[in-house]
């Protein structure tokens, strides 16, 4: 006889002896609302308000993992929740999950879907932004309907699938959420193995007080009396029994153990307190949640395991927490991986397997090759951390990944420094050592020439919030961000990183040196110490803190190019009130749209940011809208002439067109309804411009020469001077 079979006699002799109550609870597991009759409250947006916008190609074919999608899919009024689904289940990678969720209404697909099927949806990868609100008041549903309909015994394994494949920063909300309706101890406090999972990852259950008793309460108490012994009574009622067992076959392997160990400890050890045990967990695996289920494999069914060989070995051999990451930083490159092995992307088990684990395996390596363990340990941790930083990385691949890394987990950080980052220059250090994303914005390659005088430093040093433009995405976050990689990048006399050094040279404010009396900037650089020190006591920091006189300059190189920034915004956002034939820049537009710091998206140069993007607002008759872009650089070049101003020249263009220009996707949600043939769209010129003035090289007809050559040489970069 099977073992389910032995469990469902030994559990119906107990109900026998024990008795048991038979009624349905309020709710259910296959309803799309459960427990919850409220609608949602929130939209999910991240915290840093600076957003990432996802990668949908456009003129790609409609597929997942390798398998078409059916045509006229998504149907959300056929009723089909399966079939909405499906299509999800088959992707191959997190990259291919993400990009798909671009192609439909994904905060009404998610609505569509029953609870269950919204964890499964959720255990694949980061939802898309607008609809993780949605997502989270399912999750909450089905964890208040699981308790109550399976009891907290078996509860708690689903429980556990939903927690392994959730951000913290979900997590924390769903915490919040339980707290706040005082459901918190009535479900997850009656779980063990769910209490630990909360502390280890550093969300105890202490830190979620609940709210007081209301009257209400009672009557939801009298609805539940009976819910300790459904654990015990499930068989009484087939329908749910049949719901259960139709759940289990559709977890991974491990869950499907687990609730095995359950359903036997409940039958045999007479139901003691503390003595269930959930044993079948493996540490290992589920020390890595978010990429369990691109490790089996997804088919087109559902998530299959790998044979049990395989999964053990995967278990013994594979480096966890750098497969992860390689599965999110990856995105296709993983298909291609095995593919170039004559591997099929998804397989279903038995020995096509073991050569996929073989390049996961050489996935892993790598990333540890590249970051050490440690640093990979922490790379999977920044991950997990926010449902942001998932979504990050699947959409910016290597460099995103590394970006998050170098920001210490902070996605707004990350995504400036991505934004500012250049290939390697001469002499810099290689990929991997050091500061490893390449030379950054042109303050820190000026910041330590002296100023020229009479040029916007001087005037508009000013503190971080005199640049903050929160409908721009210029938040002081972001702002912070900015100066801190130019900080990191600048090639200035530094103090040691002695920490004992740096703690007797601690600067004060009432002491600043000779010179600093009265410069506004003494203030920011005492803080920029303190914060360096810190750093350093903590093991981060990489370099030591700038000293007093190269700060100044890097401030000051930051500061001039802000200023200039914003100097043309506004001369471009006059220019387009002018009538057309009287602009200066945007005569070839009717009705020009300005956008600062829009996310743009090239498979060459990943996820990027341009300084001014301009897209035609006007009728098109049907032809993409006309796009153009900014590329401002405030760069000391007075002093260059000849083969050295050329070379700049022709590297700042080769830049701009490789990051701005050519075919672009546009991220940013607000320019969809203008992009109407996809978010893939030509830009007509890239504009490269020069802050002028006192940085502009004194030689005017060697000048022109140099531009003109570099114009040239980059075809589709025009080179100017303001």
């Amino acid at each position: 006889m099977t073992g389910i079979g032995l469990s469902l006699l030994a559990l119906a002799a107990l109900v026998l002896l024990a008795g048991c109550a038979t009624g349905s609870p309020r709710g259910s597991l296959t309803s799309g609302w459960g427990l919850l009759s409220r609608p949602v409250a929130f939209r999910g947006t991240g915290g840093s308000g600076f957003s990432v916008e996802p990668d949908s190609p456009a003129g790609e074919a409609l597929a997942c993992g390798g398998v078409a999608i059916p045509s006229g899919w998504p149907d959300l009024s056929s009723g089909d929740r399966e079939a909405l689904l499906a299509p999800f289940l088959r992707c191959a990678s997190p990259a291919e999950y993400v990009a798909l969720q671009q192609r439909v209404d994904m905060p009404r697909l998610v609505e569509a879907l029953d609870d269950w099927r919204a964890m499964r949806l959720g255990a694949l990868g980061p939802v898309r932004a607008d609809a993780a609100g949605v997502l989270l008041r399912k999750r909450v549903s089905f964890l208040l309907a699981a308790t109550e309909r399976y009891g907290p015994y078996f509860a708690e394994v689903f429980v556990l699938y939903v927690l392994h494949t959730a951000h913290d920063d979900e997590v924390d909300g769903l915490l919040r959420w339980l707290a706040r309706d005082k459901q918190l101890g009535q479900t997850l406090g009656l779980m063990p193995e769910v209490r630990e999972e909360l502390a280890t990852r550093g969300l105890p259950l202490s830190g979620y007080p609940e709210r007081g008793e209301r009257a209400g309460d009672v009557l939801r108490g009298l609805g539940r009396a009976a819910r300790d012994a459904l654990s015990t009574s499930h068989v009484s009622d087939g329908g749910r029994y049949a719901e259960l067992s139709a759940r289990r076959e559709q977890l991974p392997a491990p869950y499907q153990e687990a609730l095995n160990e359950v359903e036997w400890a409940l039958a045999w050890r007479h139901f003691a307190p503390g003595s269930v045990a959930v044993g079948s967990f493996d540490a290992v695996t589920f020390g890595v949640p978010l990429g369990f289920a691109y490790l089996v494999v997804g088919t087109g069914e559902g998530l299959s395991s790998l044979s049990r060989g395989q999964y053990e070995q995967a278990t013994r051999e594979l480096a966890p927490a750098a497969v992860v990451v390689g599965l999110y930083a990856g995105g296709r490159g993983v298909r291609a991986l095995t593919e170039s092995r004559g591997v099929p992307s998804v397989v279903t088990g038995g020995a096509r397997g073991l050569p996929r684990l073989k390049a996961l395996q050489e996935m892993g390596r790598q990333w540890e090759a590249r970051l050490g363990v440690e640093g990979v340990r922490e790379l999977l941790r920044d991950i997990r951390a926010r449902r942001e930083a998932a979504h990050f990385v699947v959409l910016g691949g290597v460099d995103a990944a590394l970006a998050l890394r170098e920001a210490r987990g902070d996605v707004a950080r990350a995504q400036v420094w991505l934004s500012q980052a250049k290939p390697q220059r001469s002499g810099s250090p290689v990929e991997g050592t050091g500061k490893g994303l390449g030379t950054v914005a042109s303050a820190a390659d000026d910041a330590a020439r002296p100023t020229p005088k009479g040029t916007l430093t001087t005037e508009h040093l000013g503190s971080l919030d005199s640049w903050v433009d929160e409908r721009a995405g210029l938040t002081r976050e972001v702002l912070e961000a900015r100066l801190a990689w130019v900080e990191l990048d600048t090639e200035g006399s530094r103090l040691p990183r002695d920490v004992a050094v740096l703690e007797r040279q601690r600067p004060t404010l009432d002491a600043p040196p000779p010179g600093a009396e009265s410069n506004p900037l003494w203030s920011e650089y005492v803080t920029y110490r303190e914060g360096r020190l810190g750093e350093l006591k903590q093991g981060k920091a990489v370099e030591g803190p700038l000293r007093w006189e190269g700060y100044e300059r890097m401030r000051g190189g930051f500061a001039r190019g802000m200023a200039f920034e914003r100097l043309m915004v506004e001369r471009l956002r006059a220019d387009a009130a002018r009538p057309r034939a009287e602009r200066q820049f945007l005569g070839d537009f009717e009705q020009p749209r300005i956008e600062r710091s829009v996310g743009v998206w090239k498979q060459s140069s990943g996820l990027r940011f341009a300084d001014v993007l301009v897209i035609e607002e006007g009728p098109s008759a049907g032809r993409p809208p006309r796009v153009e872009t900014f590329s401002f650089k405030s760069r000391n070049l007075l002093d260059l002439e000849g083969n050295a101003l050329e070379a700049q020249m022709i590297a700042d263009a080769r830049d701009a067109l490789g990051y701005y220009g050519q075919t672009l996707d546009i991220r940013r949600p607000s320019l969809q309804r203008l992009l109407r043939e996809g978010s893939e769209v030509p830009v007509r010129r890239v504009r490269l411009i020069y802050e002028g003035g006192p940085l502009k090289p004194k030689n005017e007809r060697g000048l022109k020469v140099v531009m003109r050559r570099a114009q040239d040489k980059v075809p589709g970069v025009e080179v100017s001077f303001q």
